[in-house]
């Protein structure tokens, strides 16, 4: 179903996930994107999302997690793609936390979502670097060449060797975005939301907190330290960090997410040109 007959027949799932789950709504999440997200009743929320491949990964993660570290997953209809869930306060992002502590909240929390699960239908960690290789140079070009091209073979270099580096024995279930928008306050902890779920080496996830806020520290040092909190390899990583960090700001500049696109790809520059002395 594509996103306009999708949009047209939203009202009438809505209504009949009303009927069916007893719903009552309240108001629409704003800052939802690909996905409708309403209150429905006090403690719950309703999400309905286009019935793609990347939500049946969502519901395979949640249903794997069972709400730990992740949002717990009430009642589900894989059909149409829609979700009862708990709900979660605030995000991470809106306390306005110092640097440090929102990288600890985000490991701890990330590492509660790391287990095996050999057996899930989800996409690989070499999938997830394939993925990335194929989007670099083509939204390199797209979006008018916003970065060197030392940046760009920087990042498609440490793509490729997290693909040749994947090894399905240590993979294990990740979540896929953990980012400070992605986790909210959860009684007294804190749960991630929307989670892409691949089965990768753990160092996917802390990829991603290399990605985020490259202006925020050193990123070495943020590499480092990421490294020594789990005991997992640095290199590993610094190289999804490189990676995803090229790829979303070449994906904020194409949509016109700025200045986080431009601060992205700086950053990338200035990394690449400090790699290649």
């Amino acid at each position: 179903m594509g996103a306009e007959a999708w949009l047209a027949a939203l009202p009438a799932h809505v209504e009949a996930l009303a009927l069916r789950w007893n719903l009552t709504f309240g108001r629409v999440f704003e800052d939802g994107t690909e996905a409708l997200v309403v209150e429905a009743g006090v403690d719950t929320v309703l999400k309905i999302g286009l019935p793609t491949a990347e939500r049946a990964s969502e519901l395979t993660v949640l249903r794997l997690t069972a709400g730990d570290g992740c949002v717990k997953l009430l009642a589900a209809d894989d059909e149409l793609g829609a979700m009862l869930l708990e709900r979660l306060g605030p995000s991470l992002h809106s306390l306005e936390l110092p640097v440090q502590e929102r990288h600890e909240i985000l490991v701890d929390t990330a590492q509660r979502v790391w287990r095996r699960a050999p057996r899930a239908a989800l996409p690989s960690g070499a999938d997830g670097a394939r993925s990335l290789a194929a989007f670099i140079p083509e939204a390199y070009e797209a979006t008018g060449r916003p970065c060197s091209e030392r940046a760009i073979q920087h990042a498609l270099a440490c793509a490729a060797a997290r693909e040749a580096a994947h090894d399905d024995a240590r993979a294990v279930l990740v979540h896929g975005d953990v980012h400070e928008w992605n986790v909210l306050q959860a009684g007294d902890g804190w749960k991630l939301v929307d989670p892409d779920g691949l089965l990768a080496e753990p160092e996917y996830d802390l990829g991603v907190i290399m990605r985020e806020s490259p202006e925020e520290d050193d990123l070495l040092t943020r590499a480092s330290w990421l490294a020594a909190r789990t005991g997992l390899d640095p290199v590993a990583i610094w190289e999804w960090g490189v990676a995803q960090r090229v790829s979303t700001g070449l994906l904020a500049t194409r949509i016109g997410l700025q200045p986080v696109g431009a601060q992205m790809l700086a950053r990338a520059d200035e990394v690449a040109e400090l790699w290649n002395l």
